[in-house]
């Protein structure tokens, strides 16, 4: 990574606020299932809005995404891995939402993050929900610890790692009854895959447009 958070930050917040790679670069990401390759964008659609974070924290000389790994015994996407998020409550903006699940999930205080701007909301037919991911950093270092019944491990990965082309790869796995190939970004040993890794996707292409306008 060439830059430091505090140097990246403003770079990055000003290319949010202009036109975004949107489904282009989701779709780079997505399970190469002709059959299924449906129309992700939220549009007027009528779904269950969620909002989450997608947080930028200082670690050392390098900035780091947050993730956080489900529990291993629930009956739903155990082990999977997601930015912090859920469900919109009545009466509450997309960017609050983010932030309340933040801290139900990783004991993040909403007034340490500063929201930078938004990426481009994803629509996930499996539970109806259309996600609209918010971009945020904290300009110090924050305790970070899981604080949700659901959330097992926080995970803070590189985002030199997420950067290297070596990250992204891909495998065939069964998917409604067909084999499919379905990239991925290897983390550690985790696989980050599906919703999440589409919209690491584009934001990934958001940080390569702000730091390439600096060279």
């Amino acid at each position: 990574m060439a830059f430091s958070l505090s140097r990246l930050v403003p770079r990055l917040a000003e290319r949010l606020g202009g036109p975004l790679p949107g489904h282009e670069a989701h779709l780079r990401m997505a399970p190469r299932n002709p059959s299924r390759r449906a129309d992700l964008s939220v549009g007027a659609r009528d779904c269950r809005d969620a909002g989450v974070l997608l947080l930028l924290h200082p670690d050392d000389a390098d900035p780091s995404v947050v993730l956080t790994v489900r529990r291993d015994h629930l009956p739903d996407h155990a082990g999977q891995i997601s930015f912090p998020g859920g469900r919109r409550e009545r009466d509450e903006s997309l960017p609050d939402t983010a932030l309340r699940e933040a801290e139900e999930e990783i004991n993040l205080p909403p007034a340490s993050v500063d929201v930078l701007g938004a990426l481009t909301p994803l629509f996930i037919p499996p539970s109806n929900f259309c996600v609209h991911p918010f971009v945020g950093h904290t300009p110090s270092p924050a305790s970070l610890r899981p604080t949700d019944a659901e959330v097992g491990r926080i995970l803070q990965v590189p985002l030199a790692r997420l950067l290297d082309p070596a990250a992204r790869t891909t495998e065939t796995r069964p998917l409604n009854g067909r084999d499919v190939d379905v990239p991925y970004y290897d983390v550690a040993g985790h696989t980050v895959w599906g919703a999440t890794a589409m919209m690491l996707a584009e934001f990934l292409a958001v940080v390569r447009d702000a730091t390439a306008s600096a060279e």
